[in-house]
C-alpha cells in the first residue's frame, strides 16, 4: 500500500505540484516537435547555443522534421527560450515541471546498507555507496564472488568489476555487462546492482538463474563511467561524458560510447570536443573505455555474450549501429530480442523497441556493442531501459523495480538461448 501511494503522488507530482498560487519559473523539460526545415535550425541553435541539456536525441545533430526532441531547459532561459518556439510557431509543451523536485527525491537514501532489505535496491546510490556496496558484496560471497580492478578512470577513480562464479567446470564461458557508460542513466548502474543481487539471491532457488550460472561467469561492472557519475551528484544531473579535459579547447569530456573503435568518428559521432557525442582523440582514447576493451580482449575466448546497459526509450539493441550493414548472425540477434521484447510486455504489459542499432535509432560509431560484435563475442546487445520520455533521465525511485525487472527477464532469456546455441554448437549435452 505504502508503494502504490509513493507511485501516486510520483504520478501526479506534476498537479500536486502545480497547485496553489506559486508562480516562479522552474527547471523543466519540455517536449518540441520541429515541422520544417527552418523549425529544425532553430531547434538544433537552442539545443546548442543557449544554456540547455538536450535529452532526446543524443545530439543535434539527430533533430530531424516531425521527431520529438525532449530538452532541458533551466530556469533562467525556459521564458526566452519559449518565446523563441512560440514566436516561430514550432510546437512544444512542457513534458516535465517538477525536475528539481524529482532530482531532491532521488538523491534521498533510506539506507546505505544492503542488509538493511529489498528496498536498497529501490534506491539510486551515490558512487562512494556504490563502492561501499562493492565492497560488502565481495566480502559476504568470498566463495562466489571476486573483485577485479579493470582500471582507473581519468580522474583515477577505480573501474571495479565483479565476477559471479559457481563452479570450476573446464572451458566455462562468461557473459559482460557494463553499467552506467553515460553519466546521467541513473537507472543504469541501480540495474547492475539489482542484477547481482538477484543473481546470488536466487542461485539454486530460480531454475533460469542456476542454469546459467552452473554454465557461464558473470562480469559486471556496476560504473564505467565514475568521474562522470560521481559529478551528476555533485554538480550537474544532466551531465552525459566522462570527465577528461581537452587541453586544446578547454571542453570537458568524452562520449565512451562513441570512443570505441567501431568505424570510429564516422556520421553519428562528432570530432568537436564540446559536442555531446564528441568521440575523443583516437579510438580509446579515454582510460575507461581502453580499460574495458582490454579486459574483453584478454578474455575472449570466453566471454561469449556482452551487454551494456543504457537509458532511456525502452529498446533492445543488437549490432551494427555503426553501420547500416547486417550482422552476420543478424537472425539469431533478431530472434533473441524479439522474445524478449515479447516477454517484457506479456508480464510487465510494457512495448519495447528492437532491431538493429543504426536502423532502429539512428548511426552511432564507436559504440562498445559494436566493438564488442567484431572482437569476436558474438552476442552483443544494447538495452535502453524505462521509460518513453515521461520522466527520462529522472525515472522516480518507485519506478527501479520495474525497469530492472523488465531488463532481468530480457538478459535471461537471452543468456538461456545463448546458452543452447553455443552447447548444441560445442556438442554438449543440455543441462537443466
Amino acid at each position: 500500500m505504502t508503494t502504490l501511494l509513493i507511485l501516486f503522488v510520483f504520478m501526479n507530482l506534476d498537479t500536486i505540484l502545480n497547485t496553489g498560487h506559486c508562480t516562479e519559473t522552474r527547471d523543466q523539460v519540455l517536449s518540441i516537435t520541429p515541422k520544417t526545415e527552418k523549425q529544425v535550425d532553430i531547434v538544433k541553435n537552442v539545443s546548442s547555443h543557449y544554456e540547455t541539456a538536450l535529452w532526446q536525441p543524443a545530439s543535434p545533430h539527430y533533430i530531424k522534421e516531425e521527431t520529438q526532441v525532449h530538452l532541458f531547459v533551466p530556469a533562467n532561459s525556459s521564458e526566452m527560450i519559449k518565446n523563441l518556439l512560440r514566436t516561430n510557431d514550432i510546437t512544444h509543451e512542457v513534458m516535465l515541471d517538477n525536475t528539481n523536485e524529482l532530482i531532491e527525491m532521488q538523491r534521498k537514501n533510506d539506507s546505505t546498507d544492503p542488509r538493511s532489505g529489498s528496498t536498497y535496491y529501490e534506491q539510486y546510490h551515490s558512487l562512494d555507496d556504490i563502492y561501499d556496496w562493492i565492497n560488502r558484496t565481495t566480502h559476504s560471497n568470498p566463495n562466489t564472488v571476486k573483485l577485479i580492478l579493470v582500471g582507473s578512470s581519468y580522474e583515477k577513480r577505480p573501474l571495479y568489476a565483479l565476477k559471479l562464479s559457481f563452479n570450476n567446470r573446464p572451458n566455462k564461458k562468461a557473459m559482460w555487462i557494463d553499467c552506467g557508460i553515460h553519466a546521467r542513466e541513473w537507472i543504469s548502474p541501480a540495474f547492475c546492482l539489482w542484477f547481482v543481487e538477484h543473481l546470488l539471491s536466487f542461485y539454486k532457488h530460480n531454475r533460469d538463474i542456476t542454469r546459467i550460472l552452473d554454465n557461464m561467469d558473470v562480469y559486471v561492472l556496476p560504473v564505467m563511467n565514475p568521474d562522470g557519475y560521481k559529478y551528476t551528484w555533485t554538480t550537474n544531473r544532466m551531465w552525459r561524458k566522462n570527465r577528461s579535459l581537452c587541453k586544446t579547447t578547454g571542453c570537458i569530456g568524452v562520449d565512451l560510447n562513441r570512443n570505441f573503435d567501431a568505424n570510429w568518428c564516422t556520421e553519428g559521432a562528432s570530432h568537436d570536443p564540446c559536442s555531446e557525442i564528441y568521440c575523443g582523440a583516437f579510438p580509446e582514447s579515454e582510460p575507461e573505455s581502453q580499460a574495458v576493451a582490454n579486459f574483453l580482449r584478454s578474455h575472449k575466448d570466453s566471454v561469449q555474450l556482452y551487454f551494456t546497459i543504457h537509458s532511456y526509450s525502452q529498446m533492445l539493441l543488437f549490432p551494427y549501429s555503426c553501420s547500416l550493414e547486417e550482422a552476420e548472425n543478424h537472425r539469431d540477434l533478431l530472434e533473441m530480442v524479439q522474445d524478449a521484447a515479447q516477454a517484457i510486455r506479456r508480464y510487465y504489459s510494457n512495448n519495447y523497441k528492437y532491431g538493429p542499432g543504426a536502423k532502429t535509432i539512428y548511426l552511432a560509431p564507436g559504440g562498445s556493442d559494436d566493438w564488442a560484435y567484431n572482437l569476436g563475442i558474438k552476442y552483443s546487445f544494447t538495452f535502453e531501459l524505462q521509460d518513453r520520455g515521461r520522466y527520462g533521465f529522472l525515472l522516480p525511485t518507485p519506478l527501479i523495480s520495474k525497469a530492472c525487472n523488465e531488463a532481468l527477464i530480457a538478459v535471461k532469456m537471452i543468456a538461456l538461448k545463448v546458452l543452447e546455441k553455443t552447447q548444441a554448437a560445442r556438442g554438449y549435452p543440455q543441462t537443466v
